[in-house]
């Protein structure tokens, strides 16, 4: 039987001060407590293709069944809203990474739940990638966000992380604001993996990590470039989806 994911069991806490909850505020050991956890990180059936929420007893969105993306599947915690919206954007914006380990611990749980429903025939991800900045948003912001939450999630699941396997050679621009054809156009090329680097990704199987899945556009475009170099299937791991304008 093919071996799964699971969350390695966590080591005793540390003595210390408590510290308090991103979300309520409360002391709590962690920068998620676990009531706020089970709130507002509750499971909900979602397309196993791109991660968006679905009517329960649905897999696959109408959308991914009629134009599969090239990702094999997408993982999220929640939809990116309140109160994540907030959490990400002081962890993402305002170098908040305090915040990071509860994040990835979140992630983390969500993979490790989802592979245990997987089937046999599904593939298990081997290597963990996050998602690039271009080198002028990294200038700009200091640090990649999706590689702290990356770097924390593979770490807990017992998997290598790789951080410099996948390149972003182009920025895109701001995207706020654009439609998924927008986007698309936007990312285009925006990714290279150096074929002096690209032994590592040959027939393996792939997580990116990322903070915030809006349009799966950006995603997609690094899941080719991933394929393209040699991977044999790529994961999408992001803490957030952000849902159609009509749900939102």
């Amino acid at each position: 039987m093919k071996p799964r994911l699971a969350v390695r069991p966590a080591p005793p806490p540390a003595r210390g001060w408590p510290t308090l909850c991103g979300v309520c505020h409360g002391w709590a050991r962690s920068r998620v407590c676990a009531e706020c956890a089970a709130r507002f990180a509750a499971w909900r059936p979602r397309c196993g293709p791109c991660g968006l929420r679905v009517p329960t007893g649905v897999h696959t969105c109408a959308e991914c069944s009629a134009q599969p993306p090239p990702f094999a599947r997408t993982v999220v915690v929640a939809d990116y809203g309140f109160p994540w919206q907030a959490l990400i954007g002081r962890f993402k914006y305002r170098e908040g990474l305090d915040l990071a380990g509860a994040l990835a611990a979140l992630l983390a749980r969500a993979v490790a739940e989802a592979e245990a429903e997987a089937t046999e025939h599904d593939a298990t991800p081997r290597l963990v990638l996050p998602m690039p900045l271009s080198p002028a948003r990294l200038a700009e912001r200091g640090f990649n966000q999706s590689a702290e939450l990356a770097r924390r999630v593979a770490r807990v699941l017992g998997l290598p992380c790789a951080d410099a396997l996948l390149r972003r050679v182009a920025d895109g621009g701001h995207q706020a604001g654009l439609g998924k054809a927008a986007r698309q156009r936007a990312v285009q090329g925006c990714f290279h993996v150096p074929p002096e680097r690209s032994h590592p990704l040959r027939s393996r199987h792939l997580a990116l990590v990322d903070d915030v899945v809006t349009t799966g556009a950006t995603a997609a475009e690094a899941t080719r470039t991933l394929l393209a170099a040699g991977a044999a299937s790529v994961h999408v791991w992001a803490f957030a989806r952000t849902p159609p304008p009509s749900d939102s």
